[in-house]
């Protein structure tokens, strides 16, 4: 047998290499053993990604469902950012790659437009006297406009086929069957010790009341839960009206209910604008007027139900729900109370007080100060406090504008199921907008980059009903 240099080498290389990464485990333990599946796992997530701009969208779109839950078992890596990762990623794909072709005609519509403008606000917030910290700016920009200045395009240049938008309602109903499941485990079975910290840290004395746990599931709270999982519920319900199989239609209704109960699970009582919003939206948006009163009956009858009877009142769940209607509710006469500071607060004060000067950026940035410890609890309060009454009064026009245009272009559609499912997000747009005063929902993950995409959606949907309507070559 003749040995070459090259069979020889080849062992010595194996060898080598093993006793490098025994050694390498050694020292680092389990951490080094998760990064080495880590690092190859990321590395062909970016490749894979740098050569598929749309499925870079889905990615990011999957990576805001799981990341700020996977913090809570994952403490040492910025989870947070893998969004802005994903973003990013397609970006540069767009940028480098060849095979590439980018249609910019497509950003040639007013909702790229008033993404600017919004963009440009923020900005001009950098030079608020009242600003206290760049680097909170940095930080919380990512929430009112970033995300929304990079997902629209985005999704107008490089996701904007039908396909696109069928991806985007797998995504959100299949990680909301599996928030959904991990919150009926969490109120069924039990927490975990990772959710057991994250209790212990600060967060038990909002999501378990009278010995009750608020459902969160894998969310950021009990309140991002709530509104999230109802938001779904809304689409869900709006396709199960469509015109689809049987079979479906069933599949989407189970759904429904089924995020309709947990959305009372999590104890959020500002989640139930959601789908009473929504669903007038979608009554209206539809123009089918015999649905119409149907829809409106059903929700009459559910308002009786909470406001007027006390039939289920041993359900905490359903006395919480029910206490979202009490007027005198003092938590409500808390927020009226807040929200009255806020406006002698900011009477001289046009432009807020700064981005990042609010809410947990504040108490991180700027402790102590008015804006940082008193609580907001409305993504709109929100908005007023750190962007004063211009900013509030631009970023309601730009959201109104939105769904006044996005109902015009879905009412141009003439692909009976195209327009159902652009009735679907659109409903669940309006559920979340209007839920945003009691919550700050808004900029949150997944909502936001759900919305953001939803609004492109509206906008593609001419050329997508046509590429729908195009005949076949054989025709």
């Amino acid at each position: 047998m003749h040995f070459t240099r090259t069979n020889i080498a080849n062992p010595i290389f194996c060898l080598l290499t093993a006793g490098i990464l025994s050694l390498f485990v050694i020292k680092t333990g389990l951490i080094g053993i998760g990064l080495m599946v880590v690092i190859p796992s990321a590395l062909a997530l970016v490749i894979f990604m740098m050569s598929h701009p749309n499925k870079a969208l889905a990615t990011g779109l999957v990576f805001a469902f799981v990341s700020i839950g996977a913090t809570r078992y994952i403490t040492n890596l910025p989870l947070g950012l893998s969004v802005d990762f994903a973003l990013a990623a397609l970006i540069i794909s767009a940028l480098f790659h060849n095979n590439i072709k980018t249609d910019f005609t497509k950003l040639h519509n007013s909702l790229f437009l008033v993404t600017i403008i919004w963009w440009g606000y923020n900005v001009a917030e950098i030079f608020n006297p009242e600003a206290r910290s760049i680097t909170a700016w940095v930080y919380a920009v990512r929430g009112t406009a970033l995300y929304m200045l990079l997902t629209v395009p985005l999704t107008l240049l490089y996701a904007n086929k039908p396909s696109d938008l069928n991806r985007l309602f797998i995504i959100v109903f299949i990680f909301s069957i599996l928030a959904s499941f991990w919150g009926l485990r969490q109120f069924y079975i039990g927490l975990d010790a990772a959710e057991n910290r994250w209790l212990d840290a600060g967060s038990r004395s909002t999501h378990v009341l009278f010995g009750h746990l608020r459902v969160f599931s894998f969310f950021s709270d009990a309140g991002q839960f709530g509104a999230g999982i109802a938001h779904a519920g809304v689409m869900a319900m709006v396709l199960a009206l469509g015109p689809f199989s049987f079979k479906k239609r069933i599949i989407f209704a189970v759904m429904a209910l089924l995020f309709f109960y947990l959305m009372i699970m999590s104890g959020t009582r500002g989640a139930l604008m959601v789908p009473v919003a929504g669903s007038l939206a979608y009554l209206f948006a539809s123009k089918n007027f015999k649905l119409m009163a149907i829809g409106l009956l059903g929700l009459a009858l559910v308002f009786s139900f909470l406001k007027f009877t006390t039939i289920a009142n041993n359900n905490y769940q359903v006395r919480r729900m029910r206490s979202a209607l009490n007027p005198d509710d003092p938590s409500l006469n808390v927020r009226y109370l807040n929200q009255r500071k806020f406006a002698e607060y900011l009477k001289t004060r046009p432009f807020g007080g700064g981005i990042g000067t609010s809410g947990s950026w504040g108490q991180r940035f700027s402790p102590g100060t008015f804006l940082a410890e008193t609580p907001n609890d409305s993504w709109f309060v929100k908005i007023w406090a750190e962007m004063g009454i211009v900013g509030l009064y631009l970023h309601i026009g730009i959201l109104a504008f939105i769904a006044g245009m996005g109902l015009l272009k879905i009412w141009k559609v003439k692909d009976p199921r195209l327009r159902q499912k652009l009735l679907a997000i659109f409903g669940g747009y309006v559920g979340i907008a209007a839920a945003s005063y009691g919550n700050p929902l808004l900029g949150q993950m997944p909502t936001g980059i759900i919305l953001y995409m939803s609004w492109a959606y509206f906008f593609l949907a001419e050329d997508m009903d046509k590429s729908l309507n195009k005949p076949s070559e054989n025709e």
